[in-house]
């Protein structure tokens, strides 16, 4: 009886540690789910855009307008370069090479900055505006729901950059570093979706 006592007296104020079912990190396990929901979100809109595609059965993009294709095809290039460029900053810090770590994770954000501000410009140079019709309208929010997506990627990449001078991570904690770059590879395959439906067929 007295043993007992001293057992719960010794848990007053430390409740013991909470039992895992997975063997999966909890914040990776929520960054996967988190994934999964946005990748329902997109399904929502390539429904959309194959549904308007198939009951205009018109050209794509219809007379006169045009997409960039050759434009389109750079930033694809330029988004698949920044997804080595963050696997390379995560498998540096593994190994303990911190500064592997800031030259990749400011190389990555330096080309989702610039693959951002080219899909910008397009918009400006697109000649045709989201009222112009459905194609415009699935257009834009298709390639606008990525550009949104690139942004909030962008705002990660920063935040680790930051930590990344202060000195945060080490080979054994860099689970903010592979979250980050687990959401940025998802970021890059939508927009190799995006541009292979979209500009391609």
């Amino acid at each position: 009886m007295e043993s007992a006592s001293i057992a719960h007296g010794a848990h007053v104020g430390h409740p013991p540690e909470a039992n895992r079912s997975s063997r999966i990190d909890a914040q990776l396990l929520g960054v996967l789910l988190f994934i999964i929901s946005e990748a329902m979100l997109f399904g929502s809109f390539f429904t959309a855009y194959f549904f308007i595609r198939v009951v205009q059965n018109e050209p794509w993009p219809p007379d006169p307008f045009d997409f960039p294709v050759a434009v389109a095809t750079m930033n694809t290039a330029i988004l698949v370069s920044s997804s080595f460029t963050v696997h390379y900053a995560l498998h540096s810090i593994k190994r303990g090479n911190r500064r592997g770590l800031q030259v990749g994770l400011a190389t990555t954000f330096l080309l989702g900055a610039m693959f951002l501000f080219t899909q910008v410009n397009e918009y400006f140079k697109a000649g045709f505006s989201i009222s112009d019709g459905a194609f415009a309208s699935v257009f834009y929010g298709l390639t606008g729901l990525h550009g949104a997506h690139v942004f909030v990627g962008l705002t990660l990449l920063a935040i680790m950059n930051v930590r990344t001078l202060r000195g945060h991570f080490t080979p054994d904690a860099h689970m903010g570093v592979e979250c980050a770059g687990i959401y940025w590879h998802f970021v890059d395959v939508m927009w190799i979706i995006v541009w292979s439906t979209v500009y391609i067929l």
